[in-house]
Formats: C-alpha cells, sequence, structure tokens
C-alpha cells in the first residue's frame, strides 16, 4: 500500500464517509463524495483523482448505466494503521512515548487529555 498525496487522502476521506458502514462498504458515485466535502475541487478533478485511487488499489469501481458507482477496498483504519506507524517508526524512534511527548511540548495535547488517555490504558479499552 502506498502512501496517498494530500489530494488522494482529502478524496478518500469523503469515500470512506459517504460509503459506510465499515464492515460492508456500500458504493457510491463521485457526485455523493463531494456533497460530503467541504470545498470540493471541481468534479473533473475528483474523478481524475477517483481513478488513480482506483489504480492505485484503494477503490473498486461498477459501471451502472451512463455512471460509475465506486466502494472503497481499503479500510480507514488499515490505511491509518499502516502510515502512522510508519510515522512512530521513521521520526519517533519507534517511540509511541517519543510521540506523546512531542505532542506535549509542541501544546498539542493538554495535561487533562493525557489524563484520559492513561485512564483508557490503564482500563485497556483503546478504540
Amino acid at each position: 500500500m502506498e502512501k496517498l498525496t494530500p489530494s488522494e487522502e482529502f478524496i478518500m476521506q469523503a469515500v470512506w464517509q459517504a460509503c459506510l458502514p465499515i464492515e460492508k462498504p456500500q458504493e457510491n458515485n463521485i457526485k455523493s463524495f463531494m456533497e460530503i466535502m467541504k470545498d470540493p475541487p471541481p468534479y473533473t478533478t475528483v474523478a481524475s483523482i477517483v481513478k488513480n485511487l482506483e489504480k492505485k488499489g484503494f477503490l473498486k469501481s461498477r459501471r451502472l448505466g451512463n455512471a460509475y458507482l465506486y466502494k472503497p477496498i481499503i479500510t480507514e483504519k488499515a490505511y491509518k494503521k499502516k502510515f502512522m506507524g510508519n510515522v512512530v517508526k521513521e521520526y519517533f524512534d519507534n517511540s509511541y512515548k517519543e510521540l506523546v511527548n512531542f505532542f506535549i511540548e509542541e501544546k498539542k495535547i493538554s495535561a487533562q487529555e493525557l489524563k484520559e488517555i492513561v485512564s483508557l490504558i490503564e482500563k485497556g479499552n483503546l478504540s
């Protein structure tokens, strides 16, 4: 699985949302994806990116009349797991502790949020 460009990730976010539920993704068309996006790019741009996503193996299409329906092949969770793991490995010496420390130093996580994370870890209830 290759890393998506920011534009491809933007489109995939809309695809994942439009094709819920995760367990059995629904098919949808480009117009449906655009309705979910805030400030969507032009239709032709979205269509071009969707075709690229299909070539990369992220989407599957089916022709219905004059239109195409698309559904994700790769789940959002699988994508996040793959690339967040790479970020931790490449930028934080494979240490989630270093990742959390980075966010603390950058003031991107509050003491309250950190307490909530610790509580989730203690309960074994991370989801």
